[in-house]
Parts: structure tokens; sequence; C-alpha cells
């Protein structure tokens, strides 16, 4: 380790335990010596049991933690979890740090290497630029039940972050003693906040969370990126009398809050326009915000300086007549453009212009039409600086600024609809059945309902009549789509773009909602005619293994549809399609999820290669592993090959979003990963296998994926019992009753596996640290692999088969690489305790006992391909960071179990409720990536 990445580990080990100090003191100021020193013994038996294996811990530590009051207990649990948030801070910090240190030594993962990558494969500026034109990389925020955190939490927890990264800049002892003053009281208003909800989230609520990382990071960290990805990109490929290099807009945020119905009653209509007239207000603040501060700023005059004929049009405009001004041409337009934008902030959101501007310099004045008449008065200043030795001004906001707008336009982020299939089903049945048809669509054929519904969306009347009652369900359905034409049509086409199907199965689930947008004048013209236009991409969801081995089967049925193709070109010739990793993974098992997400893409580039049609994938994936989790980079550079090509949209959800966009350089970290991933894997693909080769990785991860399903399967839905085990032996239940989202955690009130929502499911076993849903059924798979060798030297041909893919295929050493870390952050010493509360002795004994031996089984596959005992060893950051974390993680799961037996076996003090809860968001905070 080389001196600049010592020291930063220094100081992260030393900051770790600075607010180690401070929150111990803070707890003695406010909860007295002796529930300090019952924290103490805690923190002390869990660090000795990890240093030195002390058999005795379990034992301790229980009895601890059974002398516990009831008070003391919260006091514990809030300590440990808040512990766990002070460090994370530190890391971040630290991460922050290694990244500045890498990009001097233009690492792989960062923008600067697929820069220098540029260079190295000779493409020229113009083949760059096409690169960036045809592109689209689209971060899609999602409100799904695993976000634990508060509000409030984050933004002291931001305050704690700038505060603790100053602190190394500071000079004078007076300084010092001040940033210590303010870290004390941060660390004091995070212990006097409290951790928990008292109330469910409404999505009004989940609307304002996302938008406040619009706020803390993304609007200027994004902006920022972008203006130095252009400069850069300028700057490597400068030549004299060649024109400033402008960037194309290739970056769209997304958002799902109050579009996604599915298996949500509480998004409807007014959720919508409540998250778009909302979405506007943040982006528009934040442009009068800057315009106003650039007024400020650009005070260059017209008796030092030229400037161009379109400026000073533009300063014409302005009504402000002050004499001070007449000779600063840029301030008089700027004033225009304050006046003119305010007027829209009126339009658009309803709040007052006159927050923002004196009302007499709005007068005679129009408010923009949209976003690309703000970006031409921008662009105005802009030239005109440029071209009067005024350059260098254009960086330090206005630069900025061009981009937020190219970036965000007044909608701010595309909102996408999305429904399950089921409910359109039902919808167009009673559609049809109030038309006039005499028979049931839900029980028609495949073939019955395509072909009624194309002969519907050839027809130019409507099915729905204003004067038929109409059931809730159909009434609050077409309310939704009428209301995302009506905000297209106030904020721009790209306020709502994309109609995202659930459970895609079959091809009349994408006609049912063409039929639905034509109802709601979304789509226009005559099916099959050239004149056909439809405003809302539709795009299916592929989510259970069935249905992604399908989806190259529907798509190819889609695109044989008569007149299909005059329908794909009005949409820009391109096709997105959604595929699902959490459902696919509670269906198949991890490794089998992955595999049929791998095959199922290469099927689908295939399909629309042929047919010259551009496929854009949307991944669906969360925070943990066995949800498509993991590190950015590596999971798009694991993409097959041509899957990517410049194109792709991923949701960002649950906890992962406070990680990544709460601090705008820890935002922007994530975002340049993003960006160099998606140019990295577009370019220069690390997967450069020879087609033999490749073909025969693929048949045995055809063999290796068919033993693990049969093994996960085996155990969740061929276990007499296993729902039952499941259902006792973690926190789940209790999951469901605390206020993380307006969503459900299940879609139906059973206890049914298959009816349980993929994310609570593997937030579930993270929280009793099996993380069963990112790991089970490999090590049978190995095993069976290497076991059925005919002798030991097949074996070790074998063996030395999975060490080449683990070298040379980026897929699978990302597989390995994902269940390296996830064994490193299980403990089957932990999940036993949970399993104790399983009142069952044969179901417990039964199921437990073959989770342990697939456990030990996985380990040895990974022991064996890694060639090495220690998990994470190539890797030792993020090792020494789970291990530093486990001795704090631990007591929170032995309280975990030991209140979750007190509140079933009936006990009712609302304070064992609460502590349960805590311990949810601190062993989440602890593991960090389990949602």
């Amino acid at each position: 380790m080389y001196a600049p990445a010592m020291l930063a580990e220094n100081i992260l080990k030393e900051n770790i335990r600075y607010l180690g100090r401070i929150l111990g003191e803070v707890i003695k100021d406010n909860e007295g010596e002796k529930t300090f020193d019952v924290i103490e013994a805690i923190r002390q038996s869990a660090v000795k049991f990890h240093r030195e294996g002390d058999i005795e811990f379990t034992r301790n530590l229980d009895g601890l933690l059974k002398n516990l009051t009831n008070s003391q207990t919260i006091a514990v649990v809030r300590a440990f979890s808040y512990f766990k948030h002070l460090v994370n801070i530190a890391e971040d910090l630290y991460s922050n740090h290694q990244i500045r240190i890498e990009e001097n030594a233009e690492a792989l993962g960062g923008i600067a290497h697929s820069l220098s990558s540029f260079k190295k494969a000779n493409l020229d500026l113009n083949e760059i630029d096409a690169f960036f034109k045809s592109a689209l990389i689209s971060p899609v925020l999602t409100a799904h039940p695993t976000e634990v955190q508060r509000k409030s939490l984050l933004d002291t927890e931001h305050v704690i972050s700038s505060l603790l990264a100053n602190k190394a800049q500071l000079m004078s002892r007076q300084e010092t003693e001040k940033n210590s003053r303010m870290l004390y009281a941060a660390v004091t208003a995070l212990w006097q906040t409290r951790m928990l909800r008292f109330d469910k989230l409404t999505v009004n609520n989940e609307i304002d969370n996302a938008l406040s990382y619009y706020r803390l990071s993304l609007l200027d960290a994004v902006p920022e990126l972008l203006q130095d990805l252009e400069q850069d990109i300028g700057d490597l490929f400068s030549q004299a009398g060649i024109e400033r290099y402008r960037l194309p807009s290739f970056l769209q945020m997304g958002s799902w809050i109050g579009g996604d119905r599915d298996g949500n009653p509480n998004v409807n209509a007014a959720t919508l326009e409540m998250a778009t007239m909302q979405q506007s207000t943040v982006a528009i603040e934040h442009y009068l915000k800057e315009i106003s501060s650039l007024r400020r700023e650009l005070t260059p005059t017209t008796r030092l300086v030229s400037v161009t004929q379109e400026l000073l049009n533009l300063a014409s405009t302005s009504q402000d007549q002050s004499p001070h001004r007449q000779d600063e041409p840029y301030r008089l337009a700027i004033t225009s453009i304050i006046a003119r934008l305010s007027l829209s902030f009126q339009q658009l959101t309803g709040n007052e212009a006159s927050l923002h501007i004196d009302n007499h310099l709005t007068e005679s004045l129009l408010p923009y039409s949209g976003p690309e008449e703000l970006l031409s008065d921008l662009n105005i200043i802009a030239n005109s600086l440029i071209k009067n030795h005024g350059e260098l001004l254009v960086y330090p906001r206005l630069g900025k600024l061009i981009k937020a707008v190219e970036t965000f336009g007044f909608h701010l982020a595309t909102i996408d609809l999305r429904q399950s299939s089921d409910v359109h089903e039902a919808v167009l049945k009673e559609l049809l059945f109030n038309a006039g048809y005499s028979f049931n669509y839900a029980v028609l054929t495949e073939t019955e309902k395509i072909n009624v519904l194309l002969e519907e969306l050839k027809q130019p009347r409507l099915l729905f009549s204003p004067f038929q009652k109409y059931s809730e369900l159909l009434m609050s359905e077409m309310e939704v789509i009428r209301k995302a034409s009506q905000m297209r049509a106030k904020f721009g086409s790209r306020t709502v773009r994309h109609y995202i199907i659930s459970h895609t199965e079959t091809l009349s689930d994408l006609l049912e909602v063409a039929l639905l947008q034509k109802e709601a004048g979304l789509l226009r013209g005559i099916w099959g005619s050239g004149s056909v236009q439809m405003d809302l991409n539709i795009v299916p969801l592929f989510e259970t293994i069935d249905d992604l081995r399908n989806a190259p089967k529907i798509m190819s049925e889609w695109l044989s549809l008569l007149g299909i193709r005059h329908l794909i070109r009005y949409q820009g010739n391109e096709q997105e399609i959604m595929l699902g990793y959490s459902d696919s993974n509670k269906d198949g098992g991890f490794l089998t999820s992955n595999w049929e997400l791998y095959k199922a893409e290469v099927y689908l580039v295939e399909l629309f290669c042929q047919a010259g049609v551009k496929l854009r994938l949307f991944h669906g994936r969360g925070g943990a592993v066995g949800r498509g989790g993991g590190p950015t980079y590596q999971a798009i550079m694991a993409q097959p090959l041509g899957t990517v090509a410049g194109q792709i949209r991923l949701t960002e959800q649950g906890e992962i979003i406070a990680n990544k966009f709460s601090d705008p350089k820890v935002a922007r970290r994530n975002l340049e990963a993003l960006i160099a991933a998606t140019i990295d894997a577009s370019l220069f693909p690390q997967d450069q296998l020879p087609k033999p080769q490749r073909r025969a990785y693929e048949m045995l991860m055809d063999q290796l994926s068919a033993t693990a399903m049969t093994t996960y399967r085996n155990l969740v839905y061929e276990t007499p019992g296993f729902a039952d085990y499941f259902f006792s032996s973690t926190p789940i239940s209790e999951i469901a009753e605390l206020n993380l989202g307006s969503r459900p955690a299940s879609r139906k009130s059973t206890q049914r596996i298959e009816d349980l929502r993929a994310i609570p499911w593997g937030f579930s076993w993270g929280q009793c640290r099996l993380l069963l849903s990112g790991w089970y059924g490999f090590g049978s798979a190995i095993d069976a692999y290497l076991n059925t060798s005919k002798d030991a030297s097949e074996k070790e041909q074998r063996i030395n088969v999975l060490r080449d893919m683990l070298s040379d295929w980026p897929l699978f050493k990302t597989l390995i690489s994902n269940m390296d870390m996830i064994l490193a952050k299980t403990d089957l010493t932990i999940a036993a305790c949970y399993s104790d509360l399983v009142e069952d002795e044969v179901l417990r004994k039964t199921v437990f006992e073959r989770i342990k031996k697939e456990h030990a089984l996985t380990s040895q596959a990974l022991n064996l391909i890694l060639q090495s005992t220690e998990r994470l060893a190539n890797n030792p950051a993020l090792a020494n960071s789970i291990r530093s974390r486990l001795p704090y993680l631990d007591p929170l799961n032995h309280l975990q179990v030991a209140l979750i037996k007190r509140h079933r076996n009936g006990e009712t003090d609302v304070l064992i409720k609460r502590a349960i809860h805590l311990t949810i968001n601190g062993i989440a905070a602890g593991l960090r990536n389990t949602g």
C-alpha cells in the first residue's frame, strides 16, 4: 500500500474512533454513566469474541442483555445502530478520498480511464460524439419498503459528514475546537432525534423524500459531472480553430414514485399530478436560485468588453431601467430570464412569480413555453462570453446551469407508469362488457384475446362512455392514464414516457396497454397504418424464470405484428424491455436468476438486431445481491456482449438511494461509475472470449443452473412447512409493521412465499444474517459437477475450468465476487438463534440443517474456485470494513431475537415493539446493502 492510500486508511480508523468517542460522551450526557457502562460492557464482549474467539461470548452476551430494562434496551439498540451510521459516514469519506487518488491513476471504473481508452482505441471526436448522441443513461429512483432512514436523520448525518470532512483542513486550535463543538452538537442532535416513523409513509412522503436527494446532491452533482466530462473530452481532442465541444444530453433521471401502481392502491391520478408538480417546483426553484446568483456574478461592462448582438437583443427585453446597469447587458439579459422563468414557475406550479422577482419586471413578458426557450437564452449568454474573452466565466455556474436545464428540463425526472397485467385484463374485461360485447374477455384464449384487441385498436371509436357506470378500479386506472396525457401537455413529453407492465406473460399483455392508451388519447391514428402515433413506450417487465424464458418469443410476436414497425419508428425505432432481478431470484434462486437474465438478454439482443430495432434494457436491480445488487461498474461490465450499446436504465431502491445520493461527492462518484461502465461496456467490453470457449462456459452454466434451481426450489417451495419456518425465523412480520413505505409487504394477505414481495423476502434474510437469497443452491451445483467426474484427473480438470471461468468471464467473476461478499456477512451462529424462534422442533432442525449443509458446500466451492479460505481475500478494504462492523451487529441480532420472542409471546409494552424496529434499522445500516 503506497503512502496516500495508507494515510487515507489511517484517517478512516481515526475518524471512526473519534466519532465513537463523541457518541460515547453524548450517551453519558443523555443517558447517564450506568447506561453507558452497560453499552460499553456489551461492546467489549463482542469485540473480544471477534478478536479472540471467546467461546463464552454468547452466554455472556445473553446474560448482559437479559438484565436490561426496556429503557436500557432501547438505549443499547440506539447506541449500536447510531455507531453504524457514524461508521458509514467515515467510510463514505474514505471512499471519496480513494476515488480522488484513483482519478490521478486513471483507475478502472472512472471516467478518466474511459477517456484514456478513447485515445488508445484511436477514436476520433466524431465517433465519440455519435456515441453520446445515441446514448441514454437513466438511474430511476423507486420507493420500495426497505428504506429505513428518516429524512431528519439524513440531514443531520449530512452535517456530520461535512464537519468531519472539514476537520482535516483546520489550521488553528480555535478552528479545531469549534469544529469539535459542532460535531458534538450534531451527534447530540442525532441521539435526540427518533429513528422511527410513528406513522406509515404516504405516497406524498415518498415523493418528498426522493426530492430531498435532488436538493442534497443531484441538482449539483449531475450538471457538474456533465460539464467536466464535456470539458475533458474537449481538452482531449482540442485543435486550433475547432469550435468548443458541446456534449449531447444523454443522462436523464427517472422515477417510479407517484406512478407505480403495481400492488399499491395508494398511487393514483392525484399522486401522479402531485409528483409532477413537486418535481417541477424543485427544478425551477433551483434554476431561479442559480440564475439569481448569476445576475450578481456576471458584471462585465460594455465599457470594457464587447458582446454579441444576440445578447444585446436579449438585454433589450429587460424591464430593468436602472441607469446603473445600462452598461451591464449580461445582468439585464439575466433579469429578463428571471422574469420569464418566474412567470413559467407560476404558470406550471401555481407558485407566485413575485416570490422571485418584482412584478413590474415581468410586465409585457411572456412565460417560457418550455425548457428549450430557456436554454436558448442561456446559450446566448454563454456564446457571447465565449466569443468575447469570457469563456472562463462560463465554467463556475452558467455551464452547470445549462447542463442542469438540458438534463432536468421543467419536469426534473421522467415518471414511469407501472401496473400489473392482471389489472389491465380486468379493466379491459369491464370496458368490453359495458360496450356491449357478450363474451367474458378474461376467459378467452390468448389467440382470441389478440384478435379482439387488434380489432378494437383499428376502430376509430372508443370503448369508454361517459354515460356508463364503471367500477372504482376502472375509473382510477383511466384517470391515471388521462392524467399522464395532461402532465405531458403541461410539462413536456419527457415528463411521462414509459408504461411498464408487471408480470408480462403474453403478447396480449402489451396490446392491452396499447388499447388503454387509445382510450386516453395517447394512441392516435389507425393501428397498423403509417399514421399511427403512441406517446408512451410500452415496456414489458419479465420477472419470473418462466417469464424470462418466454421473453424472446413474446417480443418476436410483438415485432411480427402487422404495422408494428410504424409504431416503433414513431418512438425513435427503439424498444425498451425491463428485466426483474428480485422476483426471478425468489422464483429460481441466485444462480439461476442471474443465468436466465443473461440468456434472455442474449436472445433479445439477437432478435432486435435482426429486426433493425434499437433495444434498451431496463434493469430492475435492488441493493441486495439477491436482487441484482453489488458494485454498479462490475455489474454493467458483466452484461452479455452487445447488450448495453450506450443504452441503460436501472432502478435505485431502498436504502441504496441514501447510500448513493445523500452527499454530492458520493453521488458524483456513483454517477461517474454508471457513465464509465456504460461507455466501457459499449465500446471496450471485457468479455473477449472466443465463441467456442464462451459456448463451453454457457453449456456448463446451464448445467450448474439446473442443479442450483432444483436445490433452491426443493427447499423453498417443496419442503413442507418452509413458509412457516421463514415467517417464524425471520422478522418478516415485524418488518411488515415498520413504517417503511406506502406499499404493502405482500401482494395478498397470506403466508405463501409466492404471494410475498421479493423485496421484504430478501430484506428478512439479511436481518437474520443468512442472506440466503444471495447464495443458496450454488454449493450443490458445484458439488454435483465435480463429483460426477470419472476420476481425480477429470475432477482437477473441472476445477481448472471453473477457475478459468473466474479469470476470463466477467459474468462468472461478478457472480463469485458478489457471493464472496455475501458469505462474508453471513453468520450461521447468529442464524441459529433466529431458527430457535421456530416452535416446531422437527421443522426447525430439518430446515436449518439443510441450510447449514448448503452453506458449507457453497463455502467449500468458493474456497476451491478462489483458492482461498478467507472471504474477500482480494478485497481487503471491504473485508476490513465488514470485520469491523460485526462486533456491533452481533448484539443487535441477539437483542432482536430476544425481543421478538417476548413480542410474539404476548408482551404488549410499546417499548419492546419499538426496540425491535430499532434493531431492524441498525442491522440494515450495518449490512448496508440488504434492500
